[in-house]
């Protein structure tokens, strides 16, 4: 069990206690745990490079326990390089801070969950789990979990507003299309503090590539902070073969003062800021 506390934070250095964080966690997993069904070459090992699997009606089987290759990359900046979200003027200027500020408010330094897709690219590892009516992500950090439900339903029209949102998948081709809303403010899109609002709506395509590869990428909508809707570079991941997830728990998280004193801000003990300022 890993527990994130007083400790993860020391000396206000976020950044790397992120890479830390990473290496602790890829090097941290399971050890020598061979899970049947998993292709092998000749010498006994995962054989990434196979065909990805499939389910019983053909459609391409996500299941894994996944890694995005370039955490830091993602995690920083969900764009492609050397373009900019259209962000209307108030989000500007509370990205702006945010980035000044080296992210002291991020919301997981006070052991709230990331948001999406900002999930998928923390340095933890996120286990997918596919069935015919509802696939379910399982997030190491925090043990917190999402759902995307397949079985034909509609966005409802008021969800009850939470930090993933209601999710609605289906298929299109090779891809599975998620669509999100109920989305509660307070959440960042990336590490580098890219807001949102409650009316945030995002589109996932989730389309594995062989046995050892996933490539997300999402499409972000909030017509109260971005003046059109704007789509993230494509994220790679990485299958975790053999292995299982490790219980993480984030519990009486005080740091954030350290931060503070360091780059400056608000008062320590204040919220997360969130929303329109």
């Amino acid at each position: 069990m890993r527990i994130v506390g007083p400790a993860a934070w020391r000396g206000g250095m976020l950044a790397l206690a992120l890479v830390c964080a990473a290496g602790s966690s890829a090097g941290a997993q399971w050890l020598s745990l061979p899970l049947p069904g998993t292709p092998r070459t000749p010498d006994g090992k995962p054989n990434l490079n196979a065909p990805m699997p499939r389910t019983a009606d053909g459609k391409p089987d996500l299941s894994g326990i996944w890694h995005a290759d370039n955490w830091m990359r993602y995690n920083s900046n969900l764009l492609p390089d050397g373009t900019e979200a259209p962000m209307l003027p108030w989000a500007a200027a509370l990205y702006k801070r945010r980035v000044e500020t080296h992210g002291y408010d991020r919301p997981m330094t006070f052991c709230m969950p990331h948001g999406v897709p900002d999930a998928v690219t923390a340095p933890y590892p996120f286990k997918i789990i596919q069935t015919p009516g509802v696939t379910v992500i399982l997030y190491e950090e925090f043990h917190k979990y999402r759902q995307f439900h397949t079985d034909g339903r509609q966005l409802p029209v008021d969800p009850d507003p939470n930090w993933y949102g209601y999710s609605v998948g289906r298929w299109e081709g090779e891809a599975l299309v998620v669509d999100t809303a109920g989305f509660k403010e307070g959440s960042w899109l990336d590490n580098n503090g890219h807001p949102h609002t409650d009316a945030l709506r995002t589109t996932e395509r989730f389309g594995r590539i062989n046995f050892g590869r996933l490539e997300i990428d999402v499409t972000i909508d909030d017509p109260k902070a971005y003046s059109r809707p704007w789509r993230s570079q494509t994220m790679r991941f990485e299958l975790q073969p053999d292995t299982e997830l490790l219980e993480h728990l984030c519990e009486n998280n005080r740091d954030l003062g350290r931060l503070q004193e360091i780059w400056g801000g608000r008062e320590p003990g204040g919220p997360p800021v969130t929303g329109r300022q």
